[in-house]
């Protein structure tokens, strides 16, 4: 395991940011690192050259020596030139909370989507940071009829990039493209559609699995255990079926890059009928979590879309807590994934909040219109049917005004 030490640098007039850096320490564990020391370093301004001062600078390359650290890391992004300068003096690899990041993302993703995503985000980061000294990146030969060391290596590494990220950026497209079509058949199917998201670590893996009583997402105390969207079916109180779909979790400073590259996966949310905002209600950086994921919702569009306040591991609140928390957030659902505790009151809200869009409605067939009833699987959630005495069908269902108007329509 790499030892590594971080650094947070703040201006004297901002508030101090301890989560941020204790989010950036559990960050590391997750991508494989110990770390040796936090270093919080306050600044009257941030030196452009190095981000920090060059005393505080060298005291910090004193304790990396001391430690025999491997690893430096920012937890704000840094450019490449100050990455260069920062490692001319520190005796140790230098990367930023960015890059942190996208090894984290390398390391999980699992599908062929996920991995060019991951591998786009990466070469967009890399691409300003090439960088070489003297001949050793020149070719050995020029153009025909040109004079001087032609192409530099420098600028063939970087035309191999920008060829590669055209390349990805493309794959992707026909990746989306098939998305977009495998959304409209989902779409097509009558079932309403659940989006989980949330802080990641929040248990929203934990939460699908205890939904459909199976171990088939990938479910782990780290951050970023899962990044491809899962889709599973979920059986309701009224009987029935769902769309529960599990989206990958949210940070704060999550970089820019990496919200472009996911934006396709992210917008699983957008499509849903209902959102469940998990969070960890045992967490002290709740609100600060929540607010992340609020902005982020917000950046999809997908505000307009009913959202559950879900508090998932009510079970390590201590009493006082938890009575002050559903003081606070009365239309919350508390929960535990971990040991199943009341999922169905969870679910009945599901059912609540969807009756917006997908009311419960009655369907009576008649005995010559029973060869008809494929219709209605077609275009509604059927809850119960109920035989009736003259041979024909009372149904029960669930559906949207557009559905069940073509069903009257179909069936008169």
């Amino acid at each position: 395991m790499e030892k590594v030490i971080l650094v947070g640098a703040r201006l004297k007039n901002a508030p101090v940011e301890e989560d941020s850096l204790a989010e950036l320490k559990r960050l590391t564990h997750t991508a494989g690192g110990t770390v040796l020391k936090t270093v919080q370093v306050r600044l009257q301004a941030f030196n452009a050259a190095t981000l920090i001062g060059r005393g505080k600078l060298e005291e910090l390359a004193l304790e990396a020596q001391a430690l025999e650290a491997d690893t430096v890391i920012f937890d704000d992004e840094i450019s490449p030139a100050q990455q260069n300068n920062l490692e001319e003096i520190l005796p140790a690899k230098v990367i930023d909370r960015t890059r942190l990041i996208l090894d984290i993302f390398a390391q999980r993703a699992r599908t062929q989507e996920g991995k060019l995503q991951v591998e786009l985000a990466q070469l967009k980061y890399l691409l300003p940071r090439l960088g070489g000294k003297g001949t050793a990146l020149m070719q050995q030969k020029g153009g025909i009829g040109l004079r001087g060391p032609g192409e530099t290596k420098l600028e063939y590494d970087k035309r191999r990039l920008r060829l590669r990220i055209s390349k990805l950026e493309k794959e992707i497209d026909t990746v989306k493209a098939g998305r977009e079509l495998r959304r409209q058949r989902r779409s097509q199917i009558p079932l309403p559609q659940i989006a989980l998201v949330g802080y990641t670590n929040a248990g929203k893996s934990t939460l699908l699995n205890a939904l459909t009583h199976t171990q088939s997402v990938y479910a782990d105390d780290k951050l970023f255990a899962t990044l491809d969207p899962t889709t599973r079916r979920v059986r309701m109180p009224s009987g029935g079926e769902m769309l529960f779909t599990d989206t990958v979790g949210f940070i704060q400073k999550l970089p820019h890059s990496l919200v472009t590259s996911f934006r396709a996966t992210l917008e699983e949310t957008a499509f849903a009928d209902v959102i469940l905002h998990i969070q960890d209600a045992s967490s002290r950086k709740r609100t600060a979590q929540a607010q992340t994921v609020c902005r982020i919702i917000t950046d999809l569009q997908a505000q307009h879309i009913p959202v559950i306040d879900v508090f998932n591991k009510a079970d390590l609140l201590s009493p006082a807590r938890a009575e002050l928390l559903r003081a606070q957030n009365p239309n919350a659902v508390f929960i535990s994934a971990a040991n199943g505790a009341h999922l169905q009151t969870l679910l009945r809200r599901v059912e609540q909040a969807i009756s917006y869009k997908w009311q419960v409605r009655t369907l009576t067939l008649r005995a010559d219109q029973l060869n008809k009833i494929g219709a209605v699987y077609e275009k509604s959630l059927v809850i119960h049917q109920t035989p009736q005495a003259d041979g024909g069908l009372q149904l029960t269902v669930m559906a949207t005004v557009g559905n069940y108007q073509s069903l009257q329509k179909h069936l008169n």
